[in-house]
């Protein structure tokens, strides 16, 4: 079979004007970006903000293993699918950070024949987005060095600076480190470290401003570090969260890309699902939903994740009320949740299965206490066999759910006519009664310990003496009605890898939490979570070319 880039590289891509027709969009309202990529005026949205919404479809996933799930693929068939039934659809993801591409994890436009294209492109440098976003959280860096150097008359403590520099690239290197030696000239020496882009407030701050005025009043609450007196010092006291609104004003504008069958797509931010809040941008979004009547959307990792914090999170602050929740899963990786070594998940195992599709249960009774109506889809590969897939079957019959068993990665919209078409049924027959998993008026401590007991199944929250600590600090400054951002292990329902299937009765442990203030969120840190991930020994970036006409290979 071909690999994803051969695909993608003898794909028909319609020039972007025609993909913008399709959902009514003039070519006055687009920032073309070559032939094949474009940005969306904000004007558009202005016009269309008074026309009733599409239906919002959130696709989210089991716990991810090495099996691998499908669930971006399965995203971006579902849109295509959606059209081979006759339905208009576009299709809103999170644009790939370069880190994990030159890395291990790879890119994020799905695979084989359900993708989204120029492939190239949105794997590389795309429109320059995460560039942007580098080089605002940059020179907030840059200026809260510089404001200490020339005299600090803000009183910060250089001891309590909270605020990293950042790259779009994996390097471990980086984590720690010592800025400000070779003497006076240099500033003061201190402790520094660097996140990847992704990771960086400013990234979340995007992706959840409302538009560019309130992108610039949340960057001016970014708090970068404390006076002596213990006093937030923020990105406004410093004076540049104009200009760092400057470096975003294109970047605050969704793109538009297509599938290979030209399915149209907005692709548009990409925060970390384990650290940040990991779903596209509330801008994209709420533009999707008044361009077509159904928008199919996703978010990163496992529904414990991404799913939670697409409810209690992006939801909240964009006012969006979902339609319905597809939850993909694969056989193979159920039969890992079931104990099964990788290698030998291709041969039938209905007793593995069975032990491992309690993971899929959590998930899907976990999506039930939102009160969003929802389905399973089972991206299906030639060795599930007959009576995995009747286990299957009986079991969701059990929950109560639909499942719809989906070929879009070998056969793209039409492998997932059936998914499609069950979407659409369970969409017209269940009313979604939508509502956050806890009130924002609960102390932080509370909506931690619910989000572990109702999401994770955990019995227990211990939270350490520095986590006691943080909490505290946050809430003296009156920053207690926010929604808390867990960054915890997406391989487990527990912060604990190992614990596969659907662990119960664990103690989870809260290790720090920081405050995100311009992003509206606090971050609770569990387990061993990296925010500059490091390189593996055989990077993919040693596999990845270029040739002298111009063809890339290598890249997936």
């Amino acid at each position: 079979m071909l690999t994803d880039i051969e695909i993608a590289q003898r794909a028909k891509m319609l020039p972007i004007e025609e993909v913008a027709a399709k959902l009514g969009i003039e070519r006055k309202d687009l920032e073309l970006y070559g032939d094949y990529k474009a940005k969306i005026k904000d004007e558009l949205y202005d016009r269309l903000k008074d026309k009733k919404d599409g239906k919002l479809v959130l696709v989210t996933a089991i716990n991810p293993t090495p099996a691998g799930e499908g669930k971006t693929t399965t995203t971006v068939g579902l849109g295509q699918a959606m059209e081979k039934i006759g339905k208009k659809a576009v299709i809103a993801l999170r644009e790939p950070s370069l880190g994990p591409v030159m890395g291990i994890k790879g890119g994020a436009a799905g695979g084989g024949y359900a993708q989204v294209v120029p492939m190239e492109d949105i794997n590389l440098h795309f429109t320059g987005d995460m560039h942007a976003i580098t080089a605002a959280n940059n020179l907030l860096a840059a200026a809260l060095d510089n404001h200490i150097h020339q005299g600090n008359s803000l009183g910060i403590d250089a001891r309590r600076i909270v605020w990293k520099r950042c790259m779009d690239m994996n390097d471990r290197a980086l984590r720690q480190i010592v800025v400000g030696l070779g003497g006076k000239n240099n500033g003061f020496p201190r402790e520094d470290g660097f996140n990847i882009t992704v990771a960086s407030e400013v990234m979340a701050i995007l992706c959840l401003a409302l538009d560019i005025n309130d992108l610039k009043e949340r960057l001016g609450r970014i708090v970068v570090a404390y006076t002596y007196e213990g006093r937030p010092v923020t990105a406004k006291d410093l004076e540049v969260h104009g200009a760092m609104t400057l470096l975003l004003k294109d970047a605050i504008k969704p793109n538009l890309v297509q599938t290979l069958e030209n399915t149209p797509c907005l692709m548009h931010g990409g925060p970390f699902a384990n650290i940040a809040h990991g779903c596209n941008s509330i801008k994209a979004t709420r533009l999707a939903l008044k361009l077509a009547d159904y928008v199919i959307t996703e978010a990163g990792f496992g529904a414990d994740l991404g799913a939670e914090k697409f409810f209690d999170i992006k939801c909240r602050f964009g006012n969006l009320k979902p339609d319905a929740v597809v939850i993909v899963a694969t056989v193979r990786a159920l039969k890992y949740n079931g104990g099964i070594k990788k290698d030998e998940l291709a041969k039938e195992n209905v007793e593995a299965l069975e032990r491992g599709i309690v993971n899929l249960e959590k998930h899907v009774s976990n999506i039930k206490k939102f009160g969003v109506p929802v389905l399973v889809a089972i991206n299906h590969f030639a060795t599930d066999s007959e009576a995995e897939v009747a286990l299957i079957r009986e079991k969701c019959d059990q929950w109560g759910v639909e499942v719809a068993f989906s070929q879009v990665f070998a056969k793209g919209g039409e492998g997932g006519v059936e998914l499609a078409q069950k979407l659409c049924q369970v969409i017209d027959r269940e009313p979604s009664h939508f509502k956050p998993l806890y009130a924002l008026n609960l102390s932080i401590k509370e909506k931690i310990e619910t989000i572990n007991r109702e999401i994770y199944g955990g019995s227990a929250v211990v939270f350490t003496d520095k986590a006691l600590k943080d909490i505290a600090t946050i809430e003296s400054l009156g920053f207690t009605d926010l929604p808390v951002c867990m960054a915890k292990t997406q391989y487990s329902l527990s912060d604990n890898p190992a614990l596969l299937g659907r662990p119960e009765g664990f103690t989870l442990t809260v290790k720090e939490v920081r405050l995100s203030a311009g992003a509206g969120f606090v971050v609770a840190l569990t387990g061993e979570i990296m925010t500059m991930p490091g390189l593996p020994k055989v990077p993919a970036a040693n596999r990845i070319d270029i040739a002298e006409d111009g063809t890339i290979t290598g890249l997936f």
